[in-house]
């Protein structure tokens, strides 16, 4: 096997610095000394940290959009029309988010990327991640709208982006809670296994009843 060329090595290296330190803490010379490239070649593939950040994160989201769009596309086919149900966008969702890390064996560091994409964005991220991906997200949040028509726009947000944390914490802490899992339930759990048991939990969390103080500002259903 041939050893991987000096962009794959560099954006390696870095996605998994970046996870384990965050964006700040982790230096280019952390990231050339691990890589066993110079300086110079980072500078030379992607210009400055700012690029090659967004280049981690697109490795993740280009192929991970463009399977969501084509499922979204298939979903829209098959229900003519009609509200996609709640269960099967999420189902949808899931499995788009666990097809293509796994092409890679990285699932943990896909999560805790995304984790970071929340807690740690600079504003470029921010700009890029909208720029580059921001019509497959809204695209799926106007489905998630239709599958939830009871629900404002601001309690769906925030359900939304508590969903999201949800499964960021869960699947970027997946190998330490399978082994509490295996060690004190014995129960032996692979990530399909356990992405079905976070469906009905993020589900029922979506379909929730409003909180009181929301219920009069309810929208009214067709």
């Amino acid at each position: 096997m041939a050893p991987p060329d000096t962009v794959t090595r560099i954006l390696d290296t870095a996605e998994i610095l970046f996870a384990e330190k965050g964006f700040a803490e982790t230096s280019l010379r952390n990231i050339t000394t691990r890589a066993k490239v110079n300086l110079a070649a980072v500078n030379y593939h992607f210009g400055s940290k700012k690029s090659l950040i967004q280049a981690v994160f697109a490795r993740y989201l280009d192929p991970f959009a463009a399977r969501l769009n084509t499922a979204l596309d298939e979903l829209e086919s098959r229900y003519r029309g009609n509200q996609i149900p709640l269960e099967v966008l999420l189902e949808q969702l899931a499995t788009s988010v666990l097809e293509v890390p796994a092409e890679r064996n990285s699932l943990k560091i896909f999560m805790k990327l995304l984790g970071l994409a929340y807690t740690q964005a600079q504003g470029h991220l921010r700009r890029y991640i909208q720029e580059h991906y921001g019509e497959t997200f809204h695209r799926f949040v106007e489905c998630l709208r239709l599958a939830t028509p009871d629900l404002p726009d601001v309690e769906r947000f925030w359900r939304l982006h508590f969903m999201l944390g949800t499964v960021v914490f869960t699947l970027s802490g997946l190998d330490a809670l399978r082994d509490i899992a295996d060690n004190e339930y014995q129960d032996h759990m692979t990530v399909r296994e356990l992405i079905r048991h976070l469906r009905p939990v993020v589900v029922a969390g979506m379909q929730a009843p409003l909180p009181a103080a929301l219920e009069a500002h309810a929208p009214l259903a067709d």
